[in-house]
């Protein structure tokens, strides 16, 4: 805190609740391989309370809404290209659940392989994002 300062400090808590929150639906995707031994089980994760389709709608609610408010903070910010940057990265993400959401149990690994490091992308340009607003450089 005192090398980048308390307002810093507090951007990069905003960031990490809010990419932590995100992160629930990553943790909703991985639920997607074990459906039946959850049921079995009765473990009560989304895909069982919710169905599959439900838990994939919300895996994708999850992901996206955090970052689309990341999205206004970097701009609020004045980090107007990390800002279209993290913007592109969800249009990108949205297009893949596009895909998944047509068969969530048959495309959730595909979305894992492929989805989550564009999420973990946006990650790192929020990273980044910070580090030039500490006048570390961009």
């Amino acid at each position: 805190v005192m090398v980048v300062g308390a307002t810093q400090h507090q951007r990069s808590l905003a960031l990490a609740l809010l990419y932590s929150l995100g992160a629930h639906g990553i943790m909703t995707l991985n639920d997607f391989k074990a459906i039946e031994g959850d049921r079995r089980m009765g473990i009560g994760s989304l895909p069982v309370r919710l169905g599959v389709t439900g838990a994939a709608r919300v895996a994708c609610a999850v992901m996206l809404l955090p970052q689309l408010v990341v999205v206004g903070l970097l701009g609020l910010w004045g980090a107007p290209l990390h800002a279209a940057a993290v913007a592109a990265l969800v249009v990108v993400q949205a297009l893949m659940m596009r895909r998944f959401l047509t068969d969530p149990r048959a495309q959730a690994l595909w979305y894992s392989g492929f989805g989550v490091p564009v999420f973990v992308t946006g990650m790192m340009v929020s990273a980044f994002a910070l580090r030039g607003l500490a006048g570390g450089g961009a």
